[in-house]
């Protein structure tokens, strides 16, 4: 298996500067193996990010190097540490699936059927499905959180469906 591995430097101030790369490698998916030095899985949407991401570097003044490489030892290590990552997220997406669902229970409970809660927690879907979608296009390896998050969103479908029925009952066009 080939790695991307970004080496970079960024000067020191504006902090700005370097919340901000980490936050883009973040939202790559990549793995950091130490201070300054990130990986992702190579391919060419990976290449791609991390050339741009290389070329803002320079313009703000850092240095930065991205190597395509392979792994002579610590290859499991860095495919577990890649993994993790993935299913962490997945599992923040489960939790918040939860949420999701606990907002239906309350409002049930509040007897609030209405089409503006319900267009509300369907745009909650939404989000939480595009949220998946970011996370399953990065999850190159497999990690095994992601049926869990399918399951937790397929729960929320369902239970959405339940509520919107509920709220055509209730608004008359149901009957």
């Amino acid at each position: 298996m080939r790695w991307l591995v970004l080496v970079y430097k960024i000067p020191a101030e504006p902090t700005r500067l370097r919340a901000g790369v980490w936050r883009k490698l973040k939202g790559l998916g990549a793995i950091y193996l130490q201070n300054s030095v990130a990986a992702l899985p190579a391919g060419g949407q990976s290449e791609r990010a991390l050339r741009l991401l290389r070329n803002e570097i320079v313009e703000m003044g850092g240095t930065a190097s991205l190597l395509d490489a392979g792994v002579l030892g610590g290859a499991a290590e860095m495919e577990d540490q890649f993994n993790a990552a993935r299913n962490d997220e997945y599992e923040e997406i489960v939790d918040r699936c939860e949420d999701f669902l606990g907002q239906i229970e309350k409002e049930y409970r509040a007897e609030h059927f209405t089409y503006a809660e319900l267009e509300e927690n369907d745009e909650d879907l939404v989000k939480l499905r595009n949220w998946f979608a970011k996370v399953a296009a990065r999850d190159e390896l497999g990690a095994a959180g992601k049926t869990a998050a399918e399951a937790a969103l397929e729960r929320c479908a369902q239970v959405l469906d339940e509520y919107a029925g509920r709220v055509y009952a209730e608004e008359g066009e149901g009957r």
